[in-house]
C-alpha cells in the first residue's frame, strides 16, 4: 500500500502559479509521498501536451510513482452522435494514461440536473452508462490499464449506485475510485460506503468533511449535500468523518493499492494537505 498525494489538493496553488506540477511532485516526495495522482485542475493534458513527458520525467527523477490519471466526463448525451464523440474523447484520454505511465485512469460517468437525479433516471441511463464504460475500459485493457468510476458528482454518487454500474460494465479492468468523503455529499455514511465499495476499489481517495445539519447554516465556505445539511472540506483527521473506522475497514479488506490525500479545505493548500497525509499515516498504525 502506497501513500500520496492528489495534485488537486494543491489546485490553488497551480492557479495562483504558486506551484507547477513538476513542483507538486517533487514536493509530494519531500513531505513523504509514495505516488501523485494527476488531477488536471488548473492545467490541461490535451491543451499542454508538453506537460506529459514533463510530468513522468520529474516523477522519475524523484523516485515517485504517478498512480492514477482522472479526467471529466458525461455519457447522458442529447443525441447518439454526441454520445458515440465523447466515448472516443475520453479513449483519447486514456492515450495519455499511456505517455504518463500510469497504470489507473478515473473517468467521470453521468451528471444529470437534481431533478432528473432519482433512481428511475438512473435505472433507465444505466445500460447506456455501461456501454460506454465497458468500451473504454476494453480499450484501456490493450495497454493493461484498470479503468473506473468515482463516486463523484451527486448522479453518480450512492455506493449501490456504483456497485451497479460495475457489475453492468462487467469487466475486469472496471473498478471505483473510493473516494470515502463524496458518499456524504448524497447523505451516505462513509463507513457504510466504504463497506460496500472497497472491495472493488483500484484507487482510494482520502478526505474530510465538516457536517452541520439543514437547520443550522453555517454561512460562506460550505455546499449542500442532497438532502440539504451542510459540508465543509476539512484536513484529513480533523472533520467528522470516522477516519479511524474508515481504514480499520480498507485494513481489513486487504487493499494494497495507492491511496491518495484529497484536501479541499479553507486552510493553506500545502498545509492542509501535509497535515491531513501525516495524520493519515498516524491513524492507519493506530488502527
Amino acid at each position: 500500500m502506497k501513500w500520496g498525494m492528489s495534485t488537486y489538493s494543491l489546485s490553488r496553488a497551480i492557479i495562483a502559479q504558486e506551484m507547477t506540477v513538476p513542483d507538486v511532485i517533487e514536493w509530494t516526495k519531500e513531505i513523504g509521498g509514495e505516488h501523485v495522482e494527476i488531477v488536471p485542475i488548473g492545467y490541461d493534458l490535451t491543451q499542454q501536451p508538453e506537460l506529459v513527458p514533463a510530468i513522468r520525467r520529474k516523477a522519475e527523477q524523484v523516485g515517485i510513482d504517478i498512480s492514477n490519471y482522472t479526467v471529466a466526463a458525461n455519457f447522458v448525451c442529447e443525441d447518439e452522435s454526441a454520445y458515440r464523440e465523447e466515448i472516443e474523447r475520453v479513449k483519447r484520454e486514456v492515450d495519455i494514461s499511456v505517455a504518463l505511465g500510469v497504470k489507473l485512469f478515473r473517468h467521470d460517468v453521468a451528471s444529470r440536473p437534481t431533478e432528473q437525479s432519482s433512481i428511475v433516471y438512473f435505472q433507465n441511463d444505466l445500460p447506456k452508462l455501461a456501454e460506454a464504460c465497458r468500451q473504454i475500459a476494453e480499450y484501456a485493457a490493450d495497454f493493461g490499464i484498470t479503468t473506473s468510476v468515482e463516486n463523484h458528482g451527486f448522479y453518480m454518487q450512492a455506493s449501490e449506485r456504483v456497485e451497479s454500474l460495475i457489475a453492468a460494465v462487467g469487466r475486469p479492468n472496471f473498478k471505483t475510485t473510493l473516494d470515502i468523503g463524496n458518499f456524504m455529499c448524497v447523505d451516505e455514511s462513509p463507513v457504510r460506503g466504504v463497506r460496500n465499495n472497497v472491495g472493488l476499489a483500484s484507487m482510494i481517495h482520502l478526505k474530510d468533511f465538516y457536517l452541520r445539519s439543514k437547520h443550522l447554516n453555517p454561512g460562506n465556505g460550505w455546499f449542500q449535500t442532497a438532502g440539504g445539511d451542510y459540508l465543509r472540506g476539512a484536513i484529513v483527521g480533523q472533520g467528522d468523518i470516522d477516519i479511524r473506522e474508515v481504514l480499520r475497514l480498507i485494513k481489513a479488506s486487504g487493499y494494497d493499492g495507492y491511496i491518495s490525500i484529497e484536501f479541499e479545505g479553507l486552510e493553506d493548500c500545502r498545509f492542509g494537505a501535509q497535515t491531513g497525509l501525516e495524520n493519515a499515516k498516524r491513524m492507519w498504525d493506530e488502527v
